[in-house]
């Protein structure tokens, strides 16, 4: 259940996974550590999943599909609560000064790897321990179909013997999409100028009018108008092809070495038991690895891309260092020059 009311399939789950385990007690007492776990009685209440973004965006609809799909798998209910504000800070925070006890959960984008950098809030993945990482969306770079280049080999040379004269929008000015743009361009040493908009459907059509020449987004955020006209798609930052675009190069596959784009993940607050982490990630991974939870994302553009606590721990990491001489080359954050707009949804 997604939500505040408790229906009544939740109800008779919860009291036929009670029961099991109340039977199963005798035969597990002698387990090493058994009889702390059952003390510790987790989940002991419902467990809240802090979403940091307005509800209807990939990170609602994402973060919702996995609370409903875990009630299968704990002996409780999840529910979904959307902080936004602050480029997803304010959501991070709350989910950070929770109870560490596994009963909140964060929902964690890109930004927690950006906004320490971008001077918006004093957070970082080190306020969570993580749980599970579940979705990753390359960027993309896109350009009108009459454009004189139509590789991204002859954008790369066009940029060259035009510095300055390509414009490339973005969902705002030190969202990822800025910043995926912002890398190739300091991967290959071409001057290009970023334009910001208030989401990535305006910067989009951007490019459908006119207004600049190119655009970077996910995969899906452009594929109406790939799809349909008037765009083209020239590469994807992904480690492999697009999907929805397998015909489309990656960069790598051109000798550009820049991967990069959007993911989300989970983590609860610092301090929160290994135990009830281990318990967390068990229940979301056997969600990640449903049909239902792979169609669904399949069937709505969403990248898969599975890393345990451990491996998602590091690449956060990995990726608040990247983002770090990102930021500080572009001038952003604090004493540089100020974002003209943010992203609203995520």
């Amino acid at each position: 259940m997604v939500g505040g009311e408790k229906d009544t399939s939740t109800i008779e789950r919860r009291t036929l996974l009670k029961a099991v385990g109340t039977g199963s007690a005798a035969g597990l007492a002698g387990i090493p550590g058994y009889v702390g776990a059952r003390q510790q009685d987790f989940p002991s209440s419902d467990i809240e999943m802090i979403v940091p973004w307005a509800a209807g965006g990939g990170t609602d609809r994402t973060g919702r599909r996995l609370a409903s799909l875990a009630e299968n798998h704990m002996d409780t209910s999840f529910f979904v609560s959307n902080v936004t504000g602050g480029s997803g800070s304010a959501g991070f925070r709350r989910a950070a000064n929770a109870e560490p006890d596994g009963h909140t959960v964060g929902v964690l984008t890109v930004e927690i790897c950006t906004i320490s950098h971008l001077g918006i809030a004093d957070l970082t993945p080190d306020a969570f321990a993580p749980v599970m990482q579940y979705n990753f969306d390359p960027a993309s770079l896109t350009v009108h179909q009459n454009a004189p280049y139509s590789t991204i080999d002859e954008f790369v040379s066009y940029a060259e013997e035009n510095p300055g004269e390509i414009r490339i929008s973005n969902s705002g000015i030190g969202a990822i999409w800025h910043l995926s743009a912002a890398q190739l361009a300091q991967e290959v040493g071409i001057e290009v100028e970023h334009i910001g908009y208030d989401g990535g459907a305006p910067a989009t059509q951007a490019v459908v009018n006119g207004e600049v020449e190119a655009t970077t987004a996910s995969p899906a955020e452009v594929a109406p108008q790939v799809q349909d006209g008037p765009l083209n798609m020239l590469a994807v930052f992904g480690e492999e092809r697009s999907d929805l675009f397998p015909d489309v190069p990656t960069l790598q596959e051109r000798d550009i070495d820049v991967t990069i784009g959007a993911w989300r993940g989970l983590g609860v607050p610092a301090g929160t038991p290994d135990e009830r982490v281990q318990a967390l990630h068990d229940a979301y991974r056997s969600v990640y690895e449903s049909d239902e939870f792979q169609n669904f994302m399949n069937q709505n553009g969403f990248g898969l891309v599975y890393r345990d606590p451990q491996e998602y721990g590091e690449f956060m990491q990995s990726e608040l260092d990247r983002f770090a001489g990102i930021v500080n080359q572009l001038g952003l954050g604090s004493g540089g020059d100020g974002a003209t707009t943010t992203t609203t949804t995520s």
